[in-house]
């Protein structure tokens, strides 16, 4: 196999990822082996390999947003087979037994394990995944559009389900990167007047062609009050800025793993029972759910192709602002 390995975080500027080749992984008892065809490439990953997120195994290969076909079972493997199309997301496993698990949220369970973070994830042409937690893929999509919304497909859809927003509601996105494309499609999906805040001029272009009621710069509030907003930017001023915004109730979802400090604000911006909560991960539920509503609306991704050995490059072009829809490495 040949993988993209984190053995030390740095600049993405200095290459921290090295191309390898090594064995190709054994499946254990209960996994699938997946030949990959494609992965996307997250901002998560680029945070961790700067530093940001703290690695939590090292080496390790990033990458969770993967697409193959099952090449090899392990022992007990049930309800898949040689050459179905698998998908593995951001959840790598838990524990099943716990609170959190029992009620049908393993994403907030304290055993958690994590797809390119605890264990080797998808820059690569071959991984293993838990059977448990692969999904199986809606054939009408390519595995390049699918790979971006196993991450930032699905978690958006667990902000959106967060925030409280109801069809034909006000909601406001903040930042419209690659998980904020696809969110905005759910929403208008659902009848809502999305309002979009974003520093870039180009993506308030692309948010009012894609329907947005209205599009404006950080420094600007929008023209009505929001029932609900998530912030995709993970910057704490901006979570401010969105609660700011809120009319009375309303909620804020923060869709980020890794956040700066959130500056000091009135208590009348909260007051009035407005919320801030976190996007902690997705369910399986989620995943699910939001792979069988992209097929049916159907969600349309725009990809940007790299090949596995232009990981370093794709992750640069994340933190600089170039990619501009989903950066997807392509074996």
């Amino acid at each position: 196999m040949q993988a993209q390995v984190l053995r030390r975080a740095g600049p993405v500027a200095d290459h921290p990822l090295e191309l390898e080749e090594g064995p190709d992984p054994v499946p254990g008892p209960g996994e699938l082996l997946l030949s990959l065809s494609a992965c996307g490439v997250c901002r998560t990953d680029l945070q961790l390999c700067e530093g940001d997120l703290p690695a939590r195994a090292l080496p390790v290969i990033p990458g969770h947003q993967a697409v193959g076909r099952v090449g090899g079972l392990g022992a007990g493997v049930e309800g898949w087979s040689i050459g179905d199309r698998a998908g593995v997301g951001w959840m790598a496993g838990a524990c099943g037994t716990c609170d959190p698990c029992r009620r049908g949220l393993e994403n907030l369970c304290e055993q958690a394990r994590f797809t390119g973070w605890d264990r080797d994830g998808g820059y690569a042409t071959v991984m293993t995944v838990r059977a448990d937690y692969a999904f199986s893929l809606p054939p009408e999509t390519g595995d390049l559009d699918v790979a971006p919304l196993l991450c930032g497909g699905v978690i958006g859809y667990r902000a959106l389900k967060l925030c409280g927003i109801e069809p034909g509601g006000r909601l406001g996105l903040y930042g419209f990167g690659a998980s904020a494309l696809l969110a905005i499609q759910v929403a208008l999906h659902w009848g809502c007047d999305v309002f979009v805040v974003t520093r870039s001029a180009q993506e308030r272009v692309r948010a009012l062609e894609m329907g947005a009621a209205w599009a404006g710069g950080y420094d600007e509030a929008p023209p009505v009050r929001l029932q609900a907003a998530v912030t995709f930017a993970p910057v704490g001023s901006v979570v401010v800025a969105a609660l700011t915004a809120l009319e009375r109730g309303g909620v804020v979802a923060v869709n980020a793993i890794h956040l700066d400090e959130i500056p000091a604000f009135s208590y009348e911006h909260l007051w009035w029972e407005r919320h801030i909560r976190s996007v902690a991960n997705f369910t399986r539920t989620d995943a699910r759910e939001f792979l069988d509503l992209a097929a049916e609306l159907p969600i349309r991704t725009v990809v940007d192709r790299y090949s596995l050995t232009d990981a370093n490059r794709a992750l640069a072009n994340v933190k600089s602002g170039a990619v501009k829809g989903a950066a997807v490495l392509e074996m």
